[in-house]
C-alpha cells in the first residue's frame, strides 16, 4: 500500500510481499528487531535522496528531504515527473503545491505512513498476522541492506519484502507481491545521503513562480464521526477501524461516510452513501493495478470498499456491513 496520500499518493499506505525462493531461516526475534529499528529510523533520522515508485506501467520519481528537530518532523517531496509538484509535510499535516498552466493550486491534506516511514512504531499490531524472517543481504542505492520478509498468516493480506539499511536501519526498498509471487508495486531509493542536524528551515518552503497565481483549493467539509450507526461485524482478522469521517463529495447531494480499517500496514477504505431516486446501484468487483474494489448494496445504501489488499479482503468487508437507526 504505497499510498503518498498527498495527491501523488504513493504510499500510503502498505506494501506487501510473498516469500521468494530464497534460502532463509526463520528468525522472528532478530527480524522483528530489524523492523523495529527501521520504523524509528524513518522518523528520527535526517536524510535526503531520490526514490522511485512503480505500480504496473505507472512510474514516478520523487526527491525527498527529511529532518527531525527534537521530535518535530518536517519533509519536502518534489515529484519530478509531474510538473514538479511539491509536497510539504509536518507530522501528519500535508500541503501540496500543484502547478497548472496559469496557477499553482495549494491543497491541505492529512496523511501518514509515507515512504520510508511505512511501518508502525508499535509492531505488536502486526505480529499476530505476519511472520517475519531474515532473507540475506543485498545492495540498494549503493548501501548494504538487510532483507526482511513479512509473510501473512492468512489470505486477507499480501506480503512485504523490505530492504533496510544495515548501518542506520532506514528502509531502502519495499515490494508488494501477490500470492503467486507476482510483483504488484515497488518503491526504492535510487540515491540516499544521511544529513547532519542543522537549525535552518530555509529549504522547507516552496519555489515561488511569480508568473502564476497561487490559489487555495477549497476542500469539501470533513467531519469526524463518533457514533457507530454503521456496524462492521466479522471483519478479517487483524483489521480494525482507525477512523470514521463524513464528507460532501462533489456532484453528490448526500454526505458520504468513509470508514478506514488497517492491520497496521495495509489499509482499506469503506465508503457508504444512501441510494437516491434515479441512482443506479453498483455491484461487483474490479481490479485497478494493485488495488481491489468491491461494490455492494445493503439496506438501501451503496457500499464501496477499496484497498491495496487481496480481493477476499474487500469482499469480506463489503459483506460485513449493517446499520442501526441513527
Amino acid at each position: 500500500m504505497f499510498r503518498l496520500v498527498f495527491g501523488f499518493v504513493l504510499l500510503v499506505m502498505g506494501f506487501n510481499a510473498v516469500a521468494e525462493n530464497l534460502v532463509a531461516e526463520d528468525a522472528p526475534a532478530d527480524a522483528w528487531q530489524v523492523l523495529e529499528k527501521s520504523a524509528f529510523a524513518a522518523r528520527e533520522l535526517n536524510y535526503e535522496g531520490q526514490f522511485s515508485y512503480i505500480n504496473g506501467e505507472q512510474k514516478r520519481t520523487v526527491e525527498i528531504k527529511h529532518m527531525n528537530y527534537g521530535g518535530r518532523e518536517v519533509a519536502r517531496n518534489i515529484v519530478l515527473d509531474d510538473n514538479q509538484r511539491e509536497v510539504y509535510s509536518q507530522g501528519n499535516d500535508i500541503v501540496i503545491f500543484q502547478p497548472t498552466t496559469s496557477n499553482v493550486i495549494i491543497t491541505k491534506r492529512r496523511g501518514q505512513n509515507l515512504f520510508p516511514a511505512m511501518l508502525p512504531t508499535d509492531l505488536d499490531v502486526i505480529q499476530k498476522n505476519y511472520r517475519a524472517r531474515l532473507a540475506g543481504t543485498e545492495y540498494v542505492a549503493d548501501r548494504e541492506a538487510q532483507v526482511v520478509e513479512l509473510i501473512p498468516t492468512d489470505v486477507y493480506r499480501y506480503s512485504y519484502k523490505i530492504w533496510t539499511d544495515i548501518k542506520f536501519g532506514l528502509i531502502l526498498k519495499m515490494t508488494l507481491l501477490d500470492a503467486n509471487n507476482k510483483t504488484l508495486e515497488q518503491i526504492y531509493f535510487n540515491k540516499l545521503s544521511m544529513l547532519n542536524s542543522h537549525n535552518s528551515l530555509n529549504w522547507f518552503q516552496p519555489k515561488i513562480d511569480m508568473s502564476k497565481n497561487y490559489v487555495t483549493e477549497v476542500n469539501t467539509p470533513v467531519t469526524r464521526v463518533e457514533n457507530d450507526w454503521i456496524i462492521t461485524k466479522n471483519l478479517p482478522a487483524g483489521y480494525r477501524k482507525i477512523d470514521h469521517i463524513q464528507r460532501l463529495v462533489h456532484g453528490k447531494e448526500v454526505m458520504v461516510d468513509q470508514l478506514i480499517f488497517s492491520d497496521g500496514i495495509a489499509s482499506v477504505s469503506l465508503f457508504v452513501e444512501p441510494l437516491v431516486e434515479g441512482q443506479r446501484p453498483k455491484k461487483g468487483h474490479m481490479l485497478m493495478g494493485s488495488t481491489n474494489m468491491c461494490a455492494n448494496v445493503v439496506d438501501g445504501h451503496q457500499i464501496i470498499v477499496v484497498g491495496e489488499v487481496p480481493e477476499k479482503t474487500v469482499e469480506s468487508i463489503a459483506k460485513s456491513v449493517s446499520f442501526k437507526r441513527k
